[in-house]
């Protein structure tokens, strides 16, 4: 019996030397003429052991890790293919901590198929959903979804089943489904992961919105820095569409959905889902006024449901475990499972996927493991780079929407970026407003200049240059642009501004004052 070693072709685990390893264990298999294949799968999410390199046993899985190119024939001599004992054997990997303590619905699979092969995909649950959706009317399907409580995971934490009715009840001669892949927060990768781990949960995801409003075409607009992501994607959709899964009559029924990849150009401000249609459409990406809102005139003036990657991809166990089964998980009015990407100066950096609730502490003492330094956490930032800090006397708020909302926080994409005790917060203040000024589509007057005269003022602030008007300055540009800017980048850079002078003052006060406290 042919021996599948499963070693990842994830973007992480690539930057760790995947590549490298996969080509010796190719050469290993050839000069010792083993009945083996290299399978490539994608990452479990626990990036301080990439490259990960597993194998399946009659016992199940068996994991190594990290793996560098220079193991490899070790663990071949170890009897690799037996799951042999080896300084670098992890165990079972379902086992380890880490993934243990997960709740993992939408990545159930990621790490463990071939995320290209429809047949695998299927073999481990995939296709249920749809199925079970080719089975209710549109309407049912909405329904289903609003009973689960889904939101918006791109950040804004709509409620999904409202924006689909919407669509749905919108007449019009062609309707369109938009993913959102433009996944440019820093400390995110939750979209990149499933898209290269498990393509076909999205499409699949995408395909029961289509058939729930009445839309028969599909965009993924995706960031240009993930060409990876690219090859997958559209490897799976040709997979998808030559097996019926796309096409005219989705799997036999009287449905058709088809879509495709385009590819952005690498502006911030496209994850705004009116600039990214304006590029989508070919146009500079700039925000447009609502109403009229994208679920009555949207891509190209047609009614369109715009999803983020993982919101789509959360469908399919909606549909197919049903919605009060998903409605179980979380707390108040957040519902099943988020992947939180732990990233930063952090000790065990990764996915991990868990019911809302767990507390910021525990998500960064228990499972990231503190600082890789080893020195103190200071703050955390979450929520990409429009995301507040948050200091540790906050560590005990639960992650939920609303708990952060009651603490001037923003989940957003559920990147928690981690700080030791050496950062300084008048910087990364300053680094917000820089970075609104430079990725501000230039719209509206608010964010265009605000963010520049931001950074003028909190320069000055760092020169010590009349230090308490600097502050009633800054204070009062992060007021205008909150309530002014046309969209969210400008409406969420105070959040990190006022965030880190309301929770670390003492890194705003002029060095000669500080100097003279100390």
């Amino acid at each position: 019996m042919t021996i599948n070693i499963y070693i990842p072709r994830d973007a992480g685990a690539l930057a760790l030397g995947a590549e490298k390893v996969a080509a010796a264990a190719r050469e290993e298999i050839e000069k010792r003429g083993l009945d083996a294949k290299i399978v490539r799968n994608g990452s479990r999410g626990m990036f301080w052991l990439e490259p990960m390199v597993e194998v399946e046993t009659a016992e199940g899985r068996v994991a190594y890790g990290p793996v560098k190119p220079g193991d490899v024939a070790g663990l071949f001599d170890a009897d690799l293919i037996e799951g042999g004992a080896h300084d670098l054997a992890l165990g079972r990997p379902e086992e380890i901590p880490f993934l243990a303590k997960q709740t993992r619905l939408t990545f159930v699979r990621c790490g463990i198929i071939d995320p290209v092969s429809l047949e695998d995909y299927e073999a481990h649950g995939g296709l249920r959903g749809l199925r079970n959706a080719l089975e209710k009317t549109p309407l049912g399907i909405v329904e289903e979804v609003t009973e689960s409580g889904l939101r918006g995971r791109g950040g804004a934490g709509f409620p999904t089943g409202i924006k689909w009715k919407t669509v749905h009840d919108t007449d019009g001669p062609q309707k369109y489904i938009v993913c959102n892949a433009d996944e440019g927060d820093s400390g995110t990768f939750s979209d990149r992961m499933i898209m290269e781990g498990d393509p076909f949960v999205l499409i699949e995801g995408m395909v029961i919105a289509g058939i729930a409003t009445g839309a028969t075409k599909g965009y993924v607009y995706l960031r240009s820095e993930y060409p990876n992501v690219h090859r997958i994607l559209n490897e799976a959709i040709d997979a998808a569409r030559a097996a019926g899964m796309l096409g005219k009559n989705v799997l036999g029924s009287n449905y058709a959905f088809d879509m495709e990849v385009r590819v952005g150009a690498g502006a911030y401000v496209c994850g705004e889902e009116t600039a990214l249609l304006d590029s989508l459409e070919g146009k500079r990406g700039q925000v447009r006024a609502k109403p009229p809102l994208p679920a009555h005139e949207g891509l190209f003036g047609k009614p369109t449901v715009i999803n983020n990657v993982i919101s789509l991809a959360s469908v399919p166990i909606i549909l197919d475990k049903g919605g009060a089964y998903y409605r179980d998980f979380g707390m108040g009015r957040s519902r099943g499972t988020i992947p939180i990407q732990i990233t930063g100066n952090v000790k065990h950096g990764g996915l991990f996927e868990a019911a809302f609730g767990m507390t910021l502490g525990e998500l960064v003492d228990d499972i990231g493991g503190g600082t890789a330094t080893g020195r103190p956490v200071r703050a955390v930032q979450v929520g990409g780079p429009l995301g507040a800090y948050w200091p540790r006397d906050l560590f005990d708020t639960p992650f939920d929407y609303e708990a952060f909302a009651a603490k001037d926080g923003l989940i957003g994409h559920a990147g928690i970026v981690v700080f030791d005790d050496t950062v300084d917060l008048l910087k990364q203040a300053r680094f917000a407003m820089e970075f609104c000024a430079v990725e501000s589509c230039g719209k509206c007057t608010p964010c265009r200049i605000g963010s520049t005269r931001g950074v003028e003022v909190l320069d000055r602030l760092k020169q010590g240059i009349a230090p308490e008007e600097q502050i009633e300055t800054v204070t009062d540009l992060c007021n205008t642009m909150k309530f002014g800017s046309l969209c969210a980048l400008g409406g969420f850079t105070p959040y990190p501004v006022m965030s880190a002078l309301t929770h670390f003052p003492e890194d705003f006060r002029p060095a000669p004052v500080r100097e003279a406290a100390e």
